[in-house]
């Protein structure tokens, strides 16, 4: 049987904030090295998946830099698979892609081609381990219609997910999207594996329908179970997250930093490829600290400087006397001496000026400080703990010492002066 699997990456990630100001979902840094696409994309070539086609839509630039001709994830095939990125083109029936169905349906000629058997339908946005040809021989022996993978997840969570009801022999009963009054913890991991007709007919139907909103939760799959398809529930068991808010994705690194890590990096045998630069080795100076963190190529960490419970992509440079706590800071960061870092996310290159202070820890409430692309924190300045420094900030867009808690500041600066 021929499997196509069919990432969607076009995610805007509102909810990460200054994070996506740039850059789709599924390309923000994760874990020092990565981006969140990775992990799905080495889901696929792990589990000998190698035709694989993404569908983008909200700023692809970074994406599509990162993927570049596949070669990290030995998809830079031309005929034998390989990965190929398709995005919304303009035409007399076709535009932007108004939800995640209409985004397949709208490419759906392309999918067909060179005759998949199975369409297996993935995100591009999740941390997780899977691997998929367990689900397929799963989806084969229950000769489904249409197979999801499911979790269970904590029930006070449940009414942000889709929520799945099931038999004794794991056969779909029901499915509702994001209930406000969830009927379980099942959830919905946004992995479907369709046998190619299903799909065409189900997304047929869907685009025929004048009230659907063209989204696989809200309205395929729903009609699809209600009209009695074999749809089973695959179950999952492993470590999943859906790092769609600053919290959630704040959590998930901190959850890398704990023994044992939420998901294995360093197994040899399912291995999470990524594309890398060369960088030097990391450089740890005289009497500096580093204790529980993650640091990638390229760092340097001066002498006095300390690193706690922290995760430092390529080429951090961290100066003498800084402190940098619980936080995420992306690629070629730099602090300055006695700056000091906590419980923030630092987007890449941005450069924090001597003496000034990021974010902090707040009792009984978790607040992340954020710092978007290419910003500068000005010596002695004071963001406090939820504070939110927007992109291309310079010295000149402040106009006090201090960015209170949930206070944002932009750039006064028009698009076309940086």
């Amino acid at each position: 049987m021929k499997t196509r699997a069919i990432i969607l990456a076009g995610g805007e990630g509102t909810r990460l904030g200054v994070l996506t100001a740039k850059r789709t979902k599924p390309a923000v840094p994760f874990a020092g090295k990565y981006r969140i696409i990775d992990f799905t994309l080495s889901n696929c070539v792990n589990s000998d998946l190698f035709d694989v086609m993404i569908i983008a839509q909200y700023r692809p630039q970074s994406l599509i830099e990162h993927l570049g001709s596949g070669a990290p994830w030995d998809l830079n095939r031309d005929f034998t698979g390989g990965i190929r990125i398709y995005t919304p083109y303009k035409s007399q029936t076709a535009g932007w892609f108004s939800g995640t169905a209409d985004a397949v349906q709208q490419n759906f000629r392309f999918i067909k081609r060179s005759d998949p058997d199975l369409i297996l339908i993935l995100s591009g946005d999740h941390i997780y381990s899977m691997d998929y040809s367990a689900l397929i021989r799963y989806h084969l022996n229950n000769q489904a219609d249409l197979t999801m993978a499911t979790i269970r997840v904590p029930i006070e969570e449940a009414s942000r997910f889709g929520i799945v009801g099931v038999d004794a022999d794991h056969r779909v009963t029901s499915f509702v999207e994001k209930p406000a009054d969830p009927p379980s913890n099942l959830a919905n991991m946004g992995v479907y594996l369709f046998n190619r007709d299903v799909l065409d007919d189900t997304l047929w139907r869907d685009h025929l329908r004048k009230d659907s909103s063209h989204d696989f939760g809200k309205d395929a799959l729903p009609e699809l179970v209600h009209n009695g398809a074999r749809v089973f529930a695959y179950p999952y068991d492993g470590y999943w997250v859906d790092v769609g808010t600053v919290n959630t994705y704040w959590e998930a690194h901190m959850e890398l930093l704990k023994t044992p890590p939420s998901i294995n990096l360093h197994n040899r045998s399912w291995i999470m490829h990524t594309r890398t630069e060369e960088r030097p080795p990391v450089m740890l100076h005289k009497n500096s600290i580093v204790a529980d963190s993650m640091i990638c190529d390229g760092c340097t960490i001066e002498s006095g400087a300390q690193v706690i419970n922290s995760i430092l992509s390529p080429g951090v440079y961290v100066h003498s006397g800084a402190v940098i706590r619980e936080a995420i800071l992306f690629t070629d960061c730099v602090v300055e001496k006695n700056a000091s870092i906590t419980r923030a996310i630092l987007d890449k290159r941005v450069l924090v000026g001597e003496n000034a202070r990021i974010g902090d820890i707040t009792p009984g409430d978790i607040k992340i400080t954020m710092v978007g692309k290419n910003s500068i924190v000005p010596p002695h300045s004071i963001i406090e703990a939820g504070g939110i420094l927007g992109t291309d900030l310079i010295a000149s867009d402040y106009t006090k010492k201090t960015v209170k808690s949930d206070e944002t500041l932009i750039t006064r600066r028009q698009s076309y002066e940086f």
